[in-house]
């Protein structure tokens, strides 16, 4: 992993930069490279966790192989997010901001995703499911362990 770190300049500015690479190899950021990122650009590393709990696209815990975005704002809400969102943590036994149990799920909130007018919206590793319905929920869930030969 070092080698990714040594790739980037000693340049403040690519903080973000890579962070999303370490991201991308990992998954999250693990706790141990935000000292290597601290050293290689020279600066502390309670500057680079006040950049991670900032954006909400970095996390510092493993996600599951499908990460389920629920919108939870104004329009989706009063479309009916909660309920979608209270038969994902029913269906998958976790609340938001946790994995399953077999790694396969991580289940986050957001407060907008811009597409209001689709709403109430699922996103499942990027692909976006408008007008969600409860009956859907467990329909996804299958279709994404069918994926992973998981039944």
């Amino acid at each position: 992993m070092e080698k990714v770190i040594d790739e980037f300049d000693k340049d403040q500015r690519e903080l973000i930069h890579l962070l999303h690479e370490i991201q991308k190899q990992f998954g999250y950021i693990p706790a141990h490279m935000i000292s290597q990122i601290a050293r290689q650009l020279k600066i502390s590393e309670s500057e680079i966790f006040g950049v991670l709990t900032f954006y909400k696209a970095f996390t510092l815990k493993p996600r599951g192989k499908h990460l389920i975005t629920i919108c939870m704002g104004t329009a989706c809400h009063v479309r009916g997010a909660p309920k979608i969102l209270d038969e994902f943590k029913r269906e998958l036994s976790i609340e938001p901001g946790e994995t399953s149990g077999d790694n396969l799920f991580t289940l986050e909130t957001v407060n907008c995703v811009g597409a209001c007018a689709l709403g109430p919206i699922v996103i499942i590793n990027g692909d976006y499911h408008g007008q969600m319905k409860t009956r859907e929920v467990d329909k996804l869930i299958k279709i994404c362990r069918q994926k992973n030969g998981k039944r």
